[in-house]
C-alpha cells in the first residue's frame, strides 16, 4: 500500500518536496455531474442557459477557470502552479444533468489533478448558484478525476 505523502517522519503535515523530481508535461482530467432537472434543463439553447445573472454554462467556465488557476490558495498543501491550458466542457447527459469536463496541463514537477478537479468542483457550484432560484433539489454528484498523465505515474477512471 502507498503512504500518505502530505506528513513527514513526525506525522506533521507538509507540502511535498518536489525540487528533485523531473519537470515533465502533466495533464489531468476531472468530471462533475450537476442534476438540475427537467424544469431547468429545457431552458437549453443554442448550447447554454440564458438567465437574469447571465449565461449559466460560461458563467461556470469563468468560475472553473479561476477556481483551477487558485487551487493552491484553497488546498493548503498544493504548489502553485502555471497552467498552460484548463479547458472546459459542459455538456446535457440526459434530460436531468449536465457532464462537466475540466482539463488542465502545465510542464511541472507536480501534477494538476488537483487543479481540474477544483475547477470542475467551482464550475458545478456555480451552475448550482445560479439556478438555484428555480430549484432547491439540484445535486452534485461524481466528482472525479477521470485521467492523468505525466510524472511517475498514469491513470485511467474505469
Amino acid at each position: 500500500m502507498n503512504e500518505f505523502t502530505h506528513v513527514d517522519s513526525n506525522n506533521q503535515p507538509g507540502m511535498v518536496d518536489v525540487s528533485d523530481k523531473t519537470i515533465t508535461k502533466r495533464e489531468a482530467t476531472a468530471e462533475s455531474i450537476v442534476t438540475l432537472g427537467t424544469e431547468i434543463l429545457q431552458q437549453l439553447t443554442d448550447g447554454d442557459i440564458q438567465s437574469k445573472k447571465g449565461p449559466i454554462f460560461q458563467t461556470a467556465i469563468i468560475a472553473g477557470t479561476m477556481a483551477a488557476k487558485r487551487t493552491h490558495e484553497t488546498i493548503p498543501f498544493c504548489h502553485p502552479l502555471p497552467l498552460e491550458k484548463c479547458k472546459f466542457s459542459i455538456t446535457p447527459l440526459n434530460t436531468t444533468q449536465v457532464q462537466i469536463h475540466c482539463t488542465c496541463s502545465t510542464s511541472a514537477r507536480t501534477g494538476v489533478e488537483m487543479e481540474a478537479l477544483n475547477g470542475a468542483s467551482a464550475a458545478a457550484l456555480t451552475i448550482y448558484d445560479m439556478c438555484k432560484a428555480v430549484s432547491k433539489a439540484i445535486t452534485i454528484n461524481n466528482t472525479r478525476l477521470l485521467t492523468k498523465s505525466g510524472g511517475k505515474s498514469d491513470f485511467q477512471a474505469t
